[in-house]
């Protein structure tokens, strides 16, 4: 057993031992109401890589004790399926495991929909893809799609704690004395990907000599060059890497697309795919918004496609988008305006909706003075006609002022000036 990597040796025996989803198989979450009714249902399973979805899978077969197989659906084929199905059968339930589900043609969905459907098989399918996107409509609509979550720093300590001190499984028989530098870099470094973690715990103990009294030291040294990524300065409440996430935001704020590159690239060695995508399309709204609109599409398109890529090529999109967000005209109008919005709302500034705004789509409508007198603006040249949108005690409130510092926000303007001086006429 010795022999199986790492990785594969600390697989979760038992829902209870899954590290992190909580959302998913925490006491009262769905998938546990699963398993505690034992009625698994086919699923997909879908999240970035080395977050545990076979693993996952695996677990929920055992906690229920029910026969299950592994399969890919690249690499596997349509016969190894028949063969399932003939144990099924022979057996009764089986749960059948289909790695890079996203993967399968025609021939196979059309062998397994049937038997899935009379819930012979429970199909739990994994994939880091977006079944949205990626799966077959007849394999999603039958089955339950679950968002495995990328895991955090703490659970990636948690899971190599958990290996350093099993004795059975795990490297507890070596004797390992892992700094605190080095589990950091461990978990900072493996970006939520547990598998990457432990290949590099494993690489550090078989490839440290031990002391003279037996123990093998693993410093942070050690994990550097085991994970082959320098260390990023983290302080132990996290301060030195919020301050970077802050600069990093503040530099793009400030057009200074030397000073973001730089803050990127530490970000990027620090192993923090997901603050740097939120930075980044929280700025492409908050300070660039309505200046370049299509900045943030594109940003999202950027975080998405080095999702897809990963490292080293996913810093190429984040590049790209980081010197559009920089040199962008710069506008926080819209998001202002609706803060304005909020606020009047908030202090109880509302009001009745005017009647001829509300609902009038249902018989009696009419006798209550619904809709009536309702000017519906196409029917004009212009596509405009002046009417009170707002309710009565505030219908002069004025929530939006325009900046003219990007072409479509000068159109924009244009437009609502000229809106603003015919309601005054």
């Amino acid at each position: 057993m010795k022999q199986q990597p790492l990785a594969f040796r600390m697989r979760p025996e038992h829902i209870g031992d899954i590290i992190g989803q909580e959302h998913l198989v925490g006491e009262g979450k769905m998938i546990r109401r699963m398993v505690e009714a034992n009625r698994l249902a086919s699923m997909i399973l879908f999240g970035p890589p080395g977050t545990g979805k076979t693993s996952m899978a695996m677990a929920l077969a055992k906690t229920l004790n029910v026969r299950y197989k592994i399969l890919n659906a690249v690499t596997d084929k349509k016969k190894d399926m028949e063969i399932v199905v003939e144990e099924a059968k022979m057996s009764g339930q089986l749960i059948l495991i289909l790695d890079e589900v996203h993967r399968l043609d025609k021939g196979k969905q059309d062998f397994l929909l049937p038997h899935v459907e009379s819930n012979l098989i429970t199909l739990i399918g994994c994939t880091t893809s977006n079944p949205y996107h990626s799966i077959n409509p007849a394999i999603r609509s039958r089955s339950h799609l679950f968002e495995v979550e990328r895991l955090s720093i703490e659970n990636i300590k948690e899971a190599l704690n958990r290996a350093i001190e099993d004795e059975d499984k795990g490297l507890g028989t070596m004797n390992i004395q892992l700094s605190s530098d080095a589990l950091d870099h461990f978990a900072y470094s493996s970006n939520g990907d547990m598998r990457s973690a432990f290949n590099g715990l494993e690489l550090a103990a078989y490839s440290t000599p031990a002391g003279e009294d037996g123990t093998i030291v693993i410093d942070l040294e050690v994990a550097e060059q085991c994970m082959q990524k320098k260390s990023f300065s983290h302080d132990k409440d996290g301060d030195a890497h919020y301050d970077v996430l802050s600069a990093f935001q503040k530099s793009i704020r400030g057009s200074d697309v030397n000073a973001a590159l730089h803050y990127l690239g530490r970000l990027i060695e620090a192993g923090d795919v997901d603050n740097i995508g939120r930075r980044m399309l929280v700025t492409a709204y908050e300070d660039i918004g309505l200046a370049n609109p299509q900045a943030g599409p594109r940003t999202l398109h950027a975080i998405q496609s080095a999702e897809r890529l990963g490292f080293p090529e996913a810093r190429i999109p984040l590049s790209v988008a980081i010197v559009e967000l920089c040199l962008s005209p710069k506008s926080n109008t819209a998001y202002k305006s609706l803060d304005a919005a909020l606020s009047d709302i908030r202090k109880g500034k509302s009001g009745d909706v005017p009647a001829h705004l509300k609902d009038a789509h249902y018989k009696g409508a009419e006798k209550l003075g619904r809709g009536i007198d309702y000017q519906y603006p196409h029917n004009y040249e212009s596509g405009w006609v002046d009417q009170q949108y707002l309710p009565d005690s505030i219908k002069d409130a004025v929530y939006y002022s325009p900046k003219k510092t990007g072409k479509f926000e000068k159109g924009i303007s244009q437009v609502y000036e000229s809106i603003q001086n015919k309601k005054k006429n």
